[in-house]
Order: C-alpha cells, then structure tokens, then sequence
C-alpha cells in the first residue's frame, strides 16, 4: 500500500498531496473481518490488494475519520470497492483488473445489482477502462493538502 501511494501517484499528485493522502488511504481491516478483501500473490511477493464492501463507508483506512459501518441493502445500495492497490513493479499487468472482477463477482452473488468506488486519479484510466462511470469529482483535505478525487460506479449484471 504505501508503496503504491508513494510512487504510482507521481504524475497526478504533488509531494504535498502525497502525504496528505495517507490520512485518507489505507486497509480499512473491517475488509478483513468481513472476508471481502484479495490479495494477489506473485510467489510471496503482493503484487496487489483491494476488496469490496457490504457497508456504508466509501473509501479510507482503519485511521481515516468519518467511517461508518451500517450495512447496506443491496436492493436500493451500491456496494463499495474498497482499498485498492498494485505495487508499481506489478502496474499494467492485469492486477487491478482481476481484483476488480473478483470484487464485482463475490458483490452481486450477494444480490448487489451495483458497486461504486472513490478512484485517484491514478486509478480512475483503470476504472473507465473496466466501465465505471464518473459520479462526481471531490477534494479530500483531511490529510492537509487537498486530494482530488472520483467518486464512479458500475452497473453489475
């Protein structure tokens, strides 16, 4: 994780909204508890992480304020995906792509007809490529500088 913010972000951050965004960024370990998130090993090396979510948060880590954990209905809610990362010696090899499908696959056997993700700007070519729409464009300042962000969704099914 901290290898993907620190170096896959160059090129869309500055150094200052780098580390402003590890206030925002992260493992939300609720994933972990829940069962919803993947890992994707290369030997013993994590070539990349992420994982979906039947609760109400939409991005940020265990640090993060504002979480909420009430769960979502999936007749009327978008489930989320959630705490996506590639290590840069893994980026543009299919990573993100395939925890994606795995995301999308174990949300609607749940009976989410929709998922919905907070994209960086780093992340956001992998997500239309994988069609996922925008939503809205935000600015998370938590961290002090502020961070641009996407807010996109996909229709399952």
């Amino acid at each position: 994780m901290e290898a993907a913010i620190a170096e896959l972000q160059k090129g869309f951050l500055d150094p200052a909204q780098i580390a402003s965004s590890r206030m925002i960024m992260g493992l939300d370990r609720q994933l972990l508890a829940d069962g919803t998130y993947f890992m994707v090993l290369d030997g013993e090396a994590i070539a990349g992480c992420g994982g979906w979510s039947r609760r109400a948060t939409l991005y940020g880590g265990d640090h993060t304020p504002g979480r909420d954990a009430a769960l979502l209905d999936p007749a009327t809610e978008a489930a989320r995906v959630r705490a996506m990362y590639t290590h840069p010696d893994f980026a543009r090899r299919g990573v993100g792509r395939l925890i994606l499908q795995l995301c999308e696959a174990a949300a609607g056997a749940e009976g989410f007809r929709r998922v919905e993700l907070m994209a960086t700007l780093s992340g956001r070519a992998l997500y239309s490529q994988c069609g996922y729409e925008d939503i809205e464009a935000i600015e998370d300042a938590r961290g002090g500088a502020p961070v641009p962000l996407v807010r996109m969704g996909k229709a399952l099914g």
